[in-house]
């Protein structure tokens, strides 16, 4: 007589077990985050002591991705801190809410019209150019819409919300991460000296790089080393531009699945609100509590401060999580596409932004 044997499945993690699984990366972050600020204090004082020494001015979310980068692509990151090294967009996300209260409601209905215009041109900018580059370059076809979806909406959380809809290749998706990253980490150099050369106005720049650089947090990063005003705007571009997540990945899906090479769509509104980013959402929520008089000044500043300690560990995250390694495992056939396509992109989005925000047609 056969003995029917019952699967034990191991019990699922506690609350605490899953704190202190995490404890070590967080601790690390913040770590990171707050060695940066003590470098940009470090070499601030330093210039006002020593003003013939020219020590470089480098702000500190600057310093806490240096910083991430020299880790991740040297020693690199231990499995003991990945779990909480991967907690960065979690802060990010919350970081991004939390400045949700520096924006009256008319700021955020500001975007629409012109704004949510070039918010479009570069969604289908984005993809075009991708797919087209893809083509010329022979990449694997669903590289190539991992590639434009990062591109055109939210680089790492596009391409991982996209990773489960089509299916692709475990090497396409680390290949297409590993490209948007290294692309992001450039924009953080030649962004703000092509926004200075032009000399263009905050709200300008902002729009720029809320537009123009795929990942979150290196875009808020971008927009915040030109100013406060800028990344603040960014804040707002990049929020909109994320709103059409759900959408891009949607219609992927649907191509992908009507060959026969991806799961079916049966019930696209619950796909829809299940990929739309819910931080969203909380950004709006902030924004209308602070239009209706909800806080006090004290209670705003507060709410600001917070913001800059959930960026602290979100932008340490976004060194430690970029490992240039990665790109080799398909040759430099992606990041040339990428580094084609991202100049375009940026070109055409800075041409329309600079006549836009320069001479007067937006506010």
């Amino acid at each position: 007589m056969a003995v029917q044997t019952i699967p034990i499945t191991a019990p699922a993690p506690t609350l605490s077990a899953q704190f202190f699984r995490v404890l070590p990366g967080v601790a690390l972050l913040f770590g990171i985050g707050l060695f940066g600020k003590l470098l940009e204090h470090t070499f601030a004082h330093l210039r006002t002591v020593y003003p013939s020494i020219p020590f470089p001015h480098i702000e500190y979310v600057l310093w806490a991705i240096l910083l991430g980068l020299a880790v991740s692509n040297t020693i690199g990151v231990a499995s003991f801190f990945r779990a909480g090294v991967a907690t960065y967009e979690l802060w990010l996300k919350l970081g991004i809410v939390l400045v949700g209260a520096r924006f009256l409601l008319q700021d955020i209905l500001h975007i629409g019209g012109l704004s949510l215009a070039l918010v479009a041109v570069e969604l289908i900018l984005s993809l075009s150019t991708m797919h087209l580059l893809g083509r010329i370059f022979r990449l694997p076809p669903k590289l190539t819409s991992l590639l434009a979806i990062g591109s055109s909406v939210c680089g790492v959380t596009a391409i991982m919300a996209a990773r489960g809809a089509i299916e692709p290749e475990e090497e396409d998706t680390s290949t297409a991460i590993a490209a948007i990253l290294t692309l992001g980490a450039i924009a953080l150099f030649t962004f703000p000296a092509i926004g200075h050369a032009l000399h263009m106005s905050q709200q300008g720049y902002g729009m720029w790089a809320g537009l123009a650089v795929d990942n979150t947090a290196e875009s808020l990063v971008t927009g915040a080393l030109y100013g406060e005003e800028a990344g603040r705007w960014t804040v707002l571009a990049k929020t909109a531009r994320s709103g059409f997540l759900g959408f891009v990945v949607l219609a992927y899906a649907v191509y992908w699945s009507s060959r026969g090479l991806a799961p079916d769509v049966e019930h696209k509104g619950v796909f829809l609100w299940r990929k739309f980013p819910k931080f969203i959402l909380g950004f709006i929520a902030l924004s209308i509590l602070a239009t209706a008089g909800f806080f006090t000044h004290a209670q705003l500043t507060s709410l600001a401060n917070l913001s800059k300690w959930a960026f602290l560990p979100a932008f340490a995250g976004v060194g430690l999580r970029t490992n240039l390694r990665d790109l080799t495992r398909q040759g430099w056939r992606p990041l040339i596409v990428g580094i084609l396509g991202e100049i375009a992109i940026a070109l055409i989005t800075l041409g329309l932004v600079y006549v836009s925000y320069s001479y007067g047609v937006a506010r």
